[in-house]
């Protein structure tokens, strides 16, 4: 099936069961970590939660030019054997503080700074190095799979995170996350050096952070698929300080409802990531036209009624933010060039993730005040604004202008057409999911 196609490669497939067994570990760590500042080190606060996102999150943001140009130089597969064992002691140590009952809320901010610093570094390499492991036209396939590994992982973690932290409590689910570490590493060990791709790497000197920076800045189609990243990215995908706020403020229920519904909501996210996987190439008006649905669908989980109904409306809210961030990922990385890709992906990360240090304080500030229906109201408009950014930016780059023609019948006589000649000789009145010039030497889209 051509949804699955990356995984008759054996590397990829090899890769795959490792970083499941690990995106589970790492998803268990954030449910318990985000319901030990929340119910155990503070009464409720939405806040402080927001503050142990944007310290684990927010050196991404400062970091990613020097990330993105250890990953264009350095090879991939040591660089991941590093910051995975890096991350590994870092989970085992708040696991012990808290196990030995010294944890206190401190100790969750110095930690979650550290692993943002390893994180910042490993997400990089993490992206591209997927590259090494299929060929190009299989590239958006294998995108799309990690993304669905990790929302599978996402179904599963949180909701055995939840019962292990009322069971145990949370600091044994950290030592559990530390082994999960083990199986990606065993993952990179078992890949041959000789069953990956080579790649081009970026040289030495002076001037390679700017070289992708300035990349980017001749790219706008990039341009304004990161400006709809950042807007969703810092005010919509604070998925965990939503659902913790819902769960425990406005319906009263405990750790294991929260984790539940982490699950609920990946069922969503794993459809997404799946359908996004048998599409052949990504598209700007997937991107775009996911956003705006997003948007839609966090204005409904916004207004449910009940525990449930929250539930269901997060399905689909699970689903469009997924296949919008999906397939941005999957167009940045296969319309830039090899030896840019690490920069460019770095840059990437640091908008997808780096927002969370403004947005998180943020949203947890609304949740606390205004409360927590609120705060979807905040994703509701973030999703809203960036569908917004991108169709306009579509109708100035393609000069789009709608026709009337009288002889058709009903909506038939509407047409949408471009006044715009491409590049690669495309004649003007092609719809606005046809060629678009990328510029900087980069595919159209």
């Amino acid at each position: 099936m051509s949804t699955f196609k990356s995984l008759h490669i054996l590397s990829y497939r090899i890769w795959f069961a490792g970083a499941l067994v690990s995106n589970i570990g790492t998803w268990m760590q954030r449910t318990a970590q985000d319901w030990l500042v929340f119910a155990h080190l503070t009464d409720h606060d939405a806040g402080a939660m927001g503050i142990t996102m944007a310290l684990q999150l927010g050196p991404q943001l400062f970091l990613a030019p020097v990330a993105g140009l250890i990953a264009d130089r350095f090879n991939r597969k040591r660089l991941l054997v590093l910051t995975q064992s890096s991350m590994a002691l870092l989970s085992a140590g708040l696991g012990i503080l808290v196990i030995s009952g010294a944890g206190q809320l401190w100790h969750v901010y110095a930690f979650a700074l550290l692993l943002g610093l390893v994180s910042a570094v490993d997400a990089p390499v993490r992206q591209t190095f997927v590259s090494e492991l299929v060929r190009d036209d299989y590239l958006p396939n294998a995108v799309a799979l990690n993304s669905a590994s990790f929302n599978v992982a996402r179904m599963i973690g949180p909701a055995v995170a939840g019962v292990l932290t009322v069971a145990v409590g949370p600091g044994w689910v950290f030592l559990i996350n530390t082994l999960t570490f083990v199986a990606l590493l065993v993952s990179l060990w078992r890949i041959s050096a000789s069953s990956l791709r080579i790649m081009p790497r970026a040289g030495a000197g002076k001037g390679r952070i700017r070289e992708g920076l300035r990349y980017v800045r001749f790219r706008p189609d990039i341009v304004v698929v990161l400006v709809a990243v950042f807007i969703v990215g810092t005010l919509g995908l604070n998925f965990v300080l939503f659902i913790a706020a819902m769960v425990g403020t406005e319906f009263g229920l405990d750790a294991s409802a929260f984790g539940l519904m982490n699950s609920i909501m990946a069922i969503g996210s794993v459809a997404g990531a799946l359908l996004s996987a048998g599409r052949k190439k990504p598209r700007l008006r997937i991107i775009f036209g996911a956003a705006g649905a997003f948007g839609l669908t966090s204005g409904l989980a916004a207004l449910a009624p009940s525990y449930f109904w929250f539930g269901v409306a997060l399905v689909p809210v699970g689903l469009f933010a997924i296949t919008m961030m999906t397939s941005a990922n999957g167009y940045v990385q296969t319309t830039t060039d090899p030896v840019m890709r690490g920069r460019v992906m770095a840059l990437y990360m640091a908008i997808f993730m780096g927002g969370t240090p403004i947005g998180a304080p943020l949203v947890g500030w609304v949740a606390n005040v205004a409360g927590p229906r609120w705060s979807m109201a905040v994703a509701a408009a973030s999703g809203l604004i960036a569908s917004a950014v991108g169709v306009l930016w579509i109708v100035r780059a393609k000069e789009l202008r709608i026709t009337f023609n009288r002889r058709a019948r009903g909506l038939r006589q509407f047409h949408l057409v471009s006044g715009r000649i491409t590049r690669n000789g495309a004649a003007p009145g092609r719809g606005p999911d046809d060629a678009v010039e990328g510029g900087g030497g980069g595919p159209t889209s």
